[in-house]
């Protein structure tokens, strides 16, 4: 964890597996912008603006929290009806004269015996106007090659879509042309990408958008399906984060997967998603909380989440 900058999980690891991509960075920098200190697990994206920022948009690479600079940290142990349990969490204030004053407060609780991670957030605005709002939780797990993906969603082109623009900030020395082609077919074949194979072009992303289903207590399910039966997982509110961003980016020195980047918009940066209406208002002294857990899952649960995530999808 680094309470203090950004209040990132930098690395995970639960039953003997790091579940954290791969990076070029061994160990984090201090405050810095967002990819001069990259290989985090998870990252809160936002919240006056998230995304990449196109030619139009002057805020940084998914907004100011990815590296805020936290005031206050704690740590806290306790026990509730899920049983026991460590959590840290910390107050972001961030004060912009005549723009912005909210607040964010970050948690992640661990239970004993578990090897799921519950991770909330709440932001308040504290100003006496209404405040525009955008906020991404960005979960980078370790690819498996020859895993497969499963989720709550229903796999047609209208449910899962495939964004097929190259990003400007990253560069590769890939066949672009290889990577055109498997995106044109992801289009109207998005299942191409649900098995894991690593001769598929991921240099230097692939990024699709999902519609989820949800199951009856609201939360919508995703799995990385290891072949020895393990799996990456994560569950959210599309009540909460109603876009479901899947990155995947598998190059020579990063290898990452964002099974699902829970989000209130899109991932085209401010202008873009305030074009498409994806911009959210949080009004005048309201707050706005997020939940998600995410971990993995052994054999048999992944198992028995299988099973359940069939049972929630029409294909």
């Amino acid at each position: 964890m680094l309470p203090y900058q950004g209040q990132q999980i930098w690395d995970c690891n639960f039953l003997d597996r790091n579940l954290t991509m791969k990076s070029m960075f061994k160990e984090p920098i201090p405050n810095v912008d967002y990819l001069k200190s990259y290989g985090a697990f998870l990252l809160h994206c936002g919240a006056t603006a998230m995304g990449v920022p196109s030619e139009k948009d002057s805020h940084p690479l998914h907004g100011e929290l990815p590296n805020a600079e936290y005031e206050k940290a704690w740590l806290q142990i306790g026990e509730d009806k899920n049983g026991k349990y460590i959590s840290v969490g910390g107050q972001y204030h961030h004060c912009i004269a005549f723009n912005t004053n909210y607040v964010a407060i970050p948690n992640i609780r661990v239970y004993e015996n578990s090897s799921l991670i519950d991770v909330s957030i709440s932001i308040e605005n504290l100003k006496k106007t209404d405040m525009e709002l955008m906020y991404m939780m960005h979960i980078n797990f370790r690819p498996v090659d020859n895993s497969e993906i499963i989720y709550t969603a229903d796999y047609t082109p209208e449910k899962v879509m495939v964004h097929d623009s190259l990003p400007s900030h990253m560069q590769t020395d890939s066949d672009s042309a290889r990577l055109i082609k498997y995106l044109k077919d992801l289009k109207t074949k998005p299942e191409l990408h649900h098995k894991l194979d690593p001769e598929l072009p991921y240099d230097p992303e692939v990024v699709l958008i999902i519609k989820y289903n949800e199951d009856e207590n609201g939360d919508a399910h995703s799995m990385q399906l290891h072949p020895d039966g393990y799996a990456s997982y994560v569950s959210h509110r599309p009540s909460e984060l109603k876009y479901g961003v899947r990155w995947i980016a598998r190059t020579k020195d990063e290898d990452a997967m964002g099974l699902v980047l829970p989000a209130t918009a899109g991932h085209r940066g401010y202008t873009k998603e305030k074009e498409l209406g994806n911009v959210e208002i949080l009004p005048a002294g309201e707050k706005v909380e997020y939940h998600v857990r995410t971990g993995i899952l052994s054999p048999e649960e992944a198992e028995r989440m299988k099973q359940r995530i069939l049972s929630l999808n029409n294909k």
